[in-house]
């Protein structure tokens, strides 16, 4: 007889695995091994005409669901996983992957998107409950996808791309501009850029003057800088000025006040159609804040919304 799925076996520590791969000839050798792994009945199975083997279903799962920058495994123990071919930015449609699990007897299990990805990185896993399932619902989810596709041009598992950046920093506080102390700011955020492939092309230094400030912001836009950040000033303090230079430089606010711990006094904002963020003094010494969140994100090319900070409240206390 010819197997009708994979078989997994399990040493615990050791090894977790296909043992024998579905369409395997049955011999009398494989006896003892079968019943090592508690299996003393295997199955035969003739399809109907409406039914889908799950190593099939979760492949045309697979198919429907992947978009741009992915690949997939080929069927293993009843599973399809589509990972990522590039360093980019997840995008998961949580809609229809909530529409997909509704429809019962199906997984599909995603990443969260806006994650981080790297080359190889899981994306998401595709498989049916049972070992056949109704060839309909596999049907349904090929349709969730089509009409993702047609009405917004995205697939309901992607990867964007890291665009790279020429970023201008200003790192105000006249305790820096003056030599008291050395600014800790600049190598924190060369690194961050640096590491999805943007670079800071200049950084300038400027006291605690609007004005001074304003005028920093305005030749970094005159020297075509794709992003603006200025590092500093953010708290309540009479002294800090880079909020009112930012919205004086004539920068569309989107939200001063961020719900995420740490990084909640980060500003978003654009000055025409360049992000302009005024950062809190927690990006130089914590390694996770909210500027971390929407970094990569306005790298893929995403443009930050108020909904999109409000949202972040939900799972934004980190480290505290």
């Amino acid at each position: 007889m010819v197997l009708a799925h994979d078989l997994t076996q399990i040493i615990p520590g050791e090894f977790k695995g296909r043992l024998f791969r579905k369409g395997h000839r049955i011999t009398e050798s494989d006896i003892p091994k079968l019943l090592d792994i508690g299996k003393a009945h295997i199955y035969a199975i003739s399809l109907a005409e409406d039914e889908i083997h799950e190593d099939d279903a979760a492949q045309r799962m697979a198919m429907a669901l992947q978009g741009s920058n992915t690949t997939l495994t080929d069927p293993s123990e009843g599973k399809v996983m589509i990972r990522s071919s590039i360093h980019g930015l997840a995008h998961i449609h949580k809609p229809t992957v909530d529409r997909v699990n509704g429809l019962g007897d199906i997984a599909l299990a995603t990443v969260k998107s806006n994650t981080v990805v790297h080359p190889g990185q899981a994306l998401a896993g595709t498989r049916v409950i049972p070992l056949i399932t109704q060839t309909a619902k596999i049907e349904e989810v090929e349709r969730y996808s089509e009409e993702l596709r047609k009405n917004t041009h995205q697939s309901v598992v992607q990867v964007k791309p890291f665009i790279p950046h020429r970023i201008g920093l200003i790192t105000t506080g006249s305790e820096v501009y003056h030599g008291r102390i050395q600014d800790r700011f600049g190598p924190v955020v060369r690194a961050k850029v640096e590491a999805f492939g943007s670079e800071i092309v200049e950084q300038r230094f400027a006291p605690d003057d609007i004005a001074i400030i304003v005028t920093e912001i305005s030749q970094l836009k005159e020297q075509m800088c794709d992003m603006i950040l200025l590092s500093g000033g953010m708290s309540v303090d009479p002294d800090d000025r880079t909020p009112g230079a930012i919205r004086q430089a004539g920068a569309e606010i989107v939200r001063y006040g961020t719900p995420m711990l740490p990084g909640s006094m980060l500003l978003m904002g654009y000055l025409e159609d360049i992000p302009i963020l005024g950062l809190p003094g927690c990006v130089m010494h914590d390694p996770f804040t909210s500027f971390d969140v929407l970094l990569p994100r306005i790298l893929a090319g995403d443009r930050i919304e108020e909904r999109d900070i409000v949202e972040m409240g939900y799972g934004g206390l980190i480290g505290c």
